[in-house]
C-alpha cells in the first residue's frame, strides 16, 4: 500500500486503489498501528480500495504540532475523502478503531456505507458503569508503560490476542509506541456519549472473540440485541480477532459488505 500523509496534519494513511470499486476503510486498535491489518489487505486486495490510517499518536502519525488532539481524527478522515474523491465507504474498526469510525458516521453519516465494529462498544449508548470499570482496566496498563514499553507490550499482547502468532505479531508493533503519545488517549472521553442514539442508516456489524473479556462480550451481545444488527462471535479468537483468526474475520465481515449493498 502506498504511505501518505494528509497536508497540514499528522496524519499518515495508506491507499490501494487497484480495485477500482468501492472503498473499504480500516482503522486500528490502540498501541498498534495500520499493520495489524496485513492479511485483510491482503485479501481484500483488488476487491475494494482500501484506505488504512494510522490513529495520532500511533505508527507514523506522530509529528504533531499544537492543536493537534484526538477528537480531530473524524475530520481528517473526512479531508482524506475530500483529497481523494471518496464520497462514501464501508468501514472497519477494531477496539480503539471502531470508537473513531462511529465518531465519523456521527458527523459525516451519509459517508457511510456500513460499519464494522469489533472490540468496542456502542459509544452513544455506553453505560457509565462498565466505563469507569473500562478506564480503571487502562490506567493499570499505562502505569506499565511508564515503567517500560517492553513490559507494557508483554502484557498487553497477552490481553489483545488468543494465539502465539497474533500475540507475537501484536507486541512487534506495540513494541513501537511512544510513550508520550499516552497524552492523545486523555481525551478519548469527550467522544462517549456526546450524540444522542438514532436509527442508523446503514448496516452494522458487532463482534469480538470467544476469549475476549467477559464485559466486552456482555457489551456485544447487548449492543447487537437493541441495534438488531449482525453479530459475530468468532472462535479462537480474543480481542483483536482479525489477528487471531484473519481467515474466518474475512469471510465473515466479505460476507457482511457484500449484504450491506443489497
Amino acid at each position: 500500500m502506498e504511505t501518505l500523509y494528509l497536508d497540514n496534519s499528522p496524519i499518515a494513511y495508506y491507499i490501494d486503489c487497484t480495485a477500482n470499486k468501492e472503498w473499504l476503510v480500516f482503522v486500528h486498535a490502540a498501541f498498534v498501528d495500520h499493520r495489524m491489518f496485513e492479511k485483510q489487505f491482503q485479501y481484500f486486495s483488488g476487491k475494494y480500495n482500501l484506505l488504512a490510517i494510522d490513529i495520532l499518536g500511533h505508527g507514523n502519525s506522530i509529528h504533531t504540532r499544537n492543536g493537534d488532539n484526538i477528537e480531530r481524527m473524524s475530520d481528517w478522515i473526512d479531508q482524506i475523502f475530500q483529497k481523494h474523491d471518496i464520497s462514501a465507504a464501508h468501514f472497519v474498526g477494531v477496539s480503539l478503531g471502531s470508537v473513531f469510525i462511529q465518531d465519523f458516521a456521527n458527523k459525516y453519516e451519509n459517508k457511510v456505507l456500513s460499519l464494522a465494529c469489533f472490540g468496542g462498544y456502542d459509544i452513544n449508548n455506553f453505560d457509565i458503569k462498565k466505563q469507569k470499570a473500562n478506564s480503571k482496566g487502562q490506567i493499570n496498563m499505562m502505569l506499565k508503560a511508564l515503567f517500560s514499553i517492553k513490559w507494557f507490550a508483554k502484557a498487553n499482547k497477552k490481553i489483545a490476542a488468543y494465539t502465539n502468532e497474533a500475540q507475537k505479531a501484536f507486541y512487534d508493533i506495540n513494541i513501537q509506541f511512544k510513550k508520550s503519545s499516552f497524552r492523545y488517549l486523555a481525551s478519548l472521553q469527550k467522544l462517549v456519549n456526546k450524540y444522542p442514539k438514532k436509527q442508523r442508516q446503514y448496516k452494522l456489524l458487532v463482534g469480538c472473540g470467544e476469549h475476549d473479556i467477559s464485559t466486552e462480550i456482555e457489551i456485544v451481545n447487548e449492543w447487537a440485541e437493541y441495534e438488531n444488527c449482525d453479530k459475530i462471535i468468532l472462535k479462537d479468537a480474543g480481542h483483536c480477532v482479525n489477528m487471531d483468526a484473519p481467515q474466518e474475520f474475512n469471510d465473515h465481515l466479505e460476507k457482511f459488505l457484500q449484504s450491506a449493498n443489497q
